[in-house]
């Protein structure tokens, strides 16, 4: 927590306004979009909250396609399966291990020779990195798709000196617990579209039309964020620049710490854009390293240190064994050689250097 976040929570509970919805949630659904560099701002239960009402405005049809990010969490996908569509994988690039521009192309000429044009491409913007938009949202637009951002884990990051999130037709951000900024859970569905944000509030807010009595004529959903976690949320937004310099100072400390360790790579920042560094990523290739990601790990988790592997891509999942993917060599690759190690913004120096001692351990143990 920063120091606002509690002063702003006291003046809710003095105020009696705790839920549903209430002052905190306009003020946090304003301050949001301007930090966001959009118009218009939803404030919900969650980030998969946000990207379900994203899909729902699509209207999709069961078995339309949904183009999707392979390496990512589950949750940028899950939302597709909610409204009986399809979806369909793309590989990342080497250089920002977000979607490939170029395998893109190629999903979508290939749904156009199929009759499958899909609904909608799902760009997500990985581990405090924006994807390169540019390609992506030209290809979009070439092929008449409509562009929704996954920015759940780049709050804070730029694109060519705006944030990732702005560029699509709407974008996607969490307050999950692990995230940059937290409100212990919730989410923000943002962009310019008005129309697009008042009827995702009508959908959170159980589709309730407009009547003196309780009346509803389409599907709804209990997904809007209550007064008293957005008060925790706008007290977040104004340390969010802090969070960042934290989390990249992390990954200065690591990468000075860990340069001469044979093997070891660093998740590349793109020359596009400021990541955050949400999550310090390395790659460790046991040809050169001899040792695996995994030794790594478990060497880490004797000294009481979680680190995890990087994410599991979708078209490797069982949930997903049947669905088509275009490329998968590189998500395959960083799945098996990367590890995210701990990169909270509270990490003090001496946590630091712990972790990295134990991370030099294991190559001192191979005399290397």
């Amino acid at each position: 927590m920063g120091g606002d976040e509690l002063r702003l929570v006291t003046e809710t509970f003095a105020s009696n306004w705790i839920a549903p919805l209430g002052p905190q949630v306009d003020a946090f659904e304003r301050e949001f979009a301007e930090k966001a560099g959009t118009s218009h701002a939803a404030a919900l239960s969650s980030g998969t909250a946000a990207l379900h009402l994203a899909m729902r405005s699509l209207q999709l049809e069961p078995g339309d396609e949904v183009i999707c990010s392979s390496l990512t969490f589950s949750a940028s996908v899950n939302p597709v399966l909610y409204e009986r569509a399809v979806p369909v994988f793309v590989d990342s690039e080497e250089s920002s291990w977000n979607m490939d521009p170029t395998l893109l192309a190629e999903a979508l000429e290939d749904g156009a020779k199929r009759g499958k044009k899909p609904k909608a491409v799902v760009l997500v913007h990985l581990y405090g990195q924006s994807a390169d938009i540019d390609p992506i949202a030209t290809l979009c637009a070439r092929h008449g798709v409509p562009l929704i951002e996954d920015a759940a884990e780049a709050l804070g990051a730029t694109y060519k000196n705006r944030a990732p999130g702005s560029f699509g037709v709407c974008g996607v951000h969490s307050f999950n617990g692990n995230k940059i900024i937290t409100t212990s859970g919730g989410g923000m569905l943002v962009s310019n579209d008005a129309r697009l944000i008042e009827k995702a509030r009508f959908w959170a807010t159980q589709a309730r039309d407009p009547a003196p009595h309780y009346q509803h004529s389409e599907v709804g959903f209990n997904y809007r964020m209550s007064n008293l976690l957005a008060a925790v949320g706008r007290g977040q937004l104004r340390v969010l620049s802090q969070r960042v310099d934290a989390r990249r100072a992390n990954c200065a400390f690591y990468q000075a710490a860990l340069a001469d360790l044979p093997g070891l790579s660093f998740m590349p920042e793109a020359g596009y854009g400021r990541s955050t560094r949400w999550l310090t990523c390395v790659t460790i290739d046991p040809a050169v390293a001899g040792v695996d990601r995994e030794q790594v790990r478990l060497a880490l988790a004797d000294q009481n240190i979680e680190a995890r592997p990087v994410w599991k891509p979708m078209h490797l999942q069982p949930l997903f064994a049947e669905a088509r993917c275009y490329g998968g060599v590189v998500a395959e690759r960083l799945f098996a050689q990367g590890l995210c190690l701990p990169s909270g913004s509270n990490l003090t120096p001496a946590d630091l250097e712990r972790v990295a001692e134990a991370v030099r351990c294991v190559w001192r143990s191979l005399g290397r």
